[in-house]
């Protein structure tokens, strides 16, 4: 639940190893020849800008009713940064709630988002305390909303400066992991903002998630034989125990990550990391702010999050549309299924996602696509707000 990027998780050896996407060198096949190998190796590297370049000029919104924007937008006394981007602005608004807490979805957005903005305006929200939000505050300014309420307050903002500003009576609000800690606490107080709350990776209950991914990569190590992550996994038991520290996360973090349970198939997050750092929407200063704002946030949400209890909380005003990764135990999808099965809302839908764990939008991102279109788009296109749908004819 509790999930650091690179820069965090490197201080406690989270990743598998592997060198960094910049240091990696094509070398020749077995086999071939010296003049190709030679010929090879004077192949000259592109910069980061140029990549950066061809893949913002690749995913370039040129239509008339289009809108691309990175904003800095004043939201709970501290500056905090927003990208909207969309085909059409007739299309209903999407906002992204990232997890973490402190891990954008920003930088890593292009890899998965772009079809999406076919269908919806697509709003990054940097919260409090994450990438591009906490370098451009200081700590000391953004410490006095630091809390699970306070910044389901500054969520709020936002989606009153959304609604406003584009004149929508609701939009979407999807909530992945630690953001549906706030989705669901913001659509429990504003349901008439919401066409519908999208919940990916749920936080149902915080100390029982933690059990359950811990129990999760001890099983799964001990069945391999792997003496290594059960001696880890064993020195901090009982875990999460009456206090959770960076190193202990750290420990089950890395183990839950390999067997899966972030990113299905997979032992660790690097392809996702690698790409962030070619992000056209974060610049290098901006990549280096995401691990400073973990630590920081750590100290003021770890707690709070261990704390927190969805369990009875299954009365919405709203739709609730619920995703769950098959195989995720970075927030267990058990856990997630058992509390959909509770809840009350107005109308509710779960979809379950079989090759997908916790990242499901990079797991499986077709279907993530097709069932944002085909599940929520239709409650905004009944009150009108959607673009024209295309003309087809048959034969």
């Amino acid at each position: 639940m509790i999930k650091f990027r690179v820069p965090v998780l490197c201080l406690f050896a989270l990743m598998t190893g592997g060198t960094s996407l910049a240091a990696v060198s094509a070398t020749a096949p077995a086999g071939a020849s010296s003049t190709a190998a030679s010929a090879q190796s004077k192949t000259p590297m592109m910069s980061r800008d140029d990549v950066t370049r061809i893949l913002d000029s690749n995913r370039k919104i040129v239509s008339p009713q289009g809108i691309d924007e990175k904003i800095k937008v004043r939201i709970g006394g501290i500056d905090q940064w927003l990208s909207i981007r969309g085909k059409d602005r007739r299309n209903p608004i999407l906002l992204f709630l990232h997890g973490g807490p402190a891990s954008p979805a920003m930088p890593e957005a292009y890899t998965f988002q772009t079809p999406w903005e076919d269908y919806f305006t697509v709003v990054q929200w940097d919260q409090r305390g994450a990438g591009k939000t906490y370098r451009a505050n200081t700590e000391e300014a953004m410490a006095p909303g630091m809390s699970i309420d306070g910044m389901t307050n500054d969520a709020a903002e936002v989606v009153q400066y959304l609604r406003q500003r584009y004149g929508k009576s609701k939009i979407f609000l999807l909530g992945h992991s630690w953001g549906t800690v706030l989705g669901v606490t913001l659509a429990q107080r504003h349901p008439d903002w919401f066409y519908a709350y999208i919940s990916v990776g749920q936080v149902v209950n915080g100390r029982h998630n933690e059990e359950a991914g811990y129990a999760f990569a001890l099983q799964h190590a001990k069945a391999e034989g792997n003496a290594e992550a059960v001696r880890e996994l064993e020195s901090i038991a009982p875990y999460p125990g009456n206090s959770i520290g960076l190193k202990a996360i750290g420990i089950r973090s890395k183990w839950e990550m390999y067997y899966g349970a972030l990113a299905y198939g997979r032992h660790d997050y690097k392809f996702e990391d690698d790409a962030e750092e070619l992000s056209p929407d974060y610049s290098e200063e901006d990549l280096d702010a995401i691990g400073k704002g973990a630590v920081f946030s750590f100290k003021y949400l770890a707690k709070p999050l261990l704390a927190v209890d969805f369990d009875n909380v299954t009365h919405f005003g709203c739709p609730v549309i619920v995703f769950v990764g098959q195989h995720d135990y970075t927030t267990s999808y058990e856990l997630t299924e058992q509390w959909f099965a509770k809840i009350q809302a107005p109308s509710k839908h779960l979809v379950v996602f079989a090759d997908s764990a916790h990242m499901i939008m990079q797991d499986q991102p077709g279907r993530f696509l097709v069932h944002l279109v085909t599940d929520a788009l239709p409650l905004a296109q009944k009150a009108g707000d959607a673009a024209p749908a295309e003309v087809a004819r048959d034969q």
